[in-house]
């Protein structure tokens, strides 16, 4: 089933190809996950919303955390259905080193399947994408004010190999 404007796909497991997007980042470009493809594994984490208690805990965390992904080579893209006013805002007020997408118009987020159609906000989701451009991990909250740890997301990138 391919994502349209009202349809939400199912989420993507492991195996299977990753979709492509190009969301809007808080440094100003436009960001493609094909981008790093052959580069480099990327770590999608999708976020209901900016400013909201869990969300900023999580994204305080992948900021303090940055040197250590950095490390293991992988990119991390926190991505939220934020506007880039919002989410630049909220980047700047607790000092993140890691830059966030903006899914605005909501594709992303129904492209993998975590789109919340009755509040038009994402799942907290993780995604691990491989250099080919494939997932390797993924894992959706079954609540919204649970997140993985730092720790947890580095092993599943270390055990990529």
């Amino acid at each position: 089933m391919t994502a349209t404007a009202t349809t939400t796909a199912p989420v993507p497991t492991a195996g299977v190809r990753a979709p492509d997007f190009a969301l809007q980042s808080t440094s100003g470009g436009t960001v493609r996950l094909a981008d790093f493809r052959g580069k480099s594994p990327v770590l999608l984490a999708f976020f209901p919303l900016a400013f909201t208690s869990t969300c900023t805990a999580e994204l305080c965390e992948f900021s303090e955390s940055f040197d250590q992904y950095a490390g293991k080579g992988a990119a991390v893209l926190p991505i939220s259905v934020d506007s880039v006013p919002t989410l630049k805002e909220f980047k700047a007020k607790h000092s993140m080193k890691t830059d966030l997408l903006s899914d605005f118009r909501r594709e992303a987020s129904r492209a993998y399947g975590v789109l919340r159609e009755d509040t038009f906000f994402s799942e907290r989701a993780y995604f691990l994408v491989d250099r080919d451009g494939v997932v390797r991990w993924s894992h959706v909250e079954s609540k919204l004010g649970d997140k993985r740890s730092s720790s947890e997301l580095l092993e599943h990138i270390a055990a990529l190999g």
